[in-house]
């Protein structure tokens, strides 16, 4: 059976969640999704490091996040990795990759499923960040930077919400990062083989139809492979971590006005080759 090369998870019209992989892979379903069109999909057999697909077709009822928090075992998130963005924060550009984490209950699925804010950030500072998503596919320790795709399964569109007031509160960023619904993946996760080059991609976030981030993923400071390099130097990196690869410039926090993601906002992340990553914003 020939292997998937665009993977998505979703509900089916029989009430399942299945693997699939679209009909026409040049849609981007995230926007047909929201307006409603019709999205049929491939049923995968096999997981998402196997993904074989078959000739049975299903109709996407709901689309769900393309890793799982059952097959995600620890998301690792990149901090000022743009030049641009460091600036914008009135940082100098870091001399190593800078690391925090997040939880996998930070997990949530593309439109209709919403972004929460919980109560303890609704507090004027909830933020965006549109970012890529790297999905480890092959486990590895000390990983040479000219192997390190070796080791990717594919790529995604993340969010990385952030609470600013209490990320400016300490140093370590888990916390502020790390609540409840704050790592929105999807649409579909492209498998390695299936974007030319990875580093030179555009990506963009909207805020209720506006354009906030527009860069491309060749202004990186540190690469995907150093990244790889770096995290897995005496850590085993397990197929399923997934690493936001950090976002570029234009989060809400420091713009004139500020923005900020309030109750019913639309927010977008929108990645070349992979499509887009659209949730609408709900206080709890």
């Amino acid at each position: 059976m020939p292997l998937a090369t665009h993977i998505i998870r979703f509900i089916a019209e029989d009430g399942n969640i299945y693997l699939g992989q679209p009909e026409d892979i040049r849609r981007d379903i995230g926007v047909d999704i929201f307006n409603g069109r019709e999205v049929k999909a491939y049923l995968i057999t096999g997981s998402i490091f196997d993904p074989e697909l078959s000739d049975i077709l299903h109709t996407v009822q709901y689309l769900l996040a393309p890793v799982s928090a059952t097959d995600c075992n620890y998301i690792r998130c990149m901090g000022l990795n743009y030049r641009d963005h460091s600036a914008e924060v009135h940082k100098p550009p870091p001399s190593a990759p800078i690391l925090f984490t997040k939880p996998g209950t930070a997990i949530t699925d593309p439109f209709p499923a919403a972004i929460p804010i919980p109560r303890i950030s609704q507090d004027g500072t909830a933020d965006y960040e549109g970012e890529l998503c790297v999905v480890i596919g092959k486990c590895g320790r000390d990983i040479r930077e000219d192997e390190a795709m070796d080791h990717v399964l594919g790529f995604t569109a993340s969010n990385d919400v952030s609470a600013r007031r209490l990320q400016n509160l300490s140093s370590q960023w888990c916390f502020s990062k790390g609540l409840d619904g704050s790592c929105p993946l999807g649409p579909v996760l492209v498998t390695r083989d299936a974007i030319s080059d990875p580093q030179d991609i555009r990506i963009r976030t909207l805020y209720n139809g506006d354009i906030v981030q527009d860069d491309s993923t060749s202004n990186m400071i540190f690469s995907i492979r150093r990244q790889i390099a770096y995290l897995s130097q005496g850590t085993t990196l397990e197929k399923g971590s997934i690493i936001l690869t950090g976002t570029p410039a234009g989060i809400g926090s420091v713009r004139q006005p500020k923005i900020v993601l309030r109750d019913g906002d639309d927010i977008r992340v929108s990645i070349e080759g992979i499509g887009t990553l659209i949730n609408r914003v709900r206080y709890e």
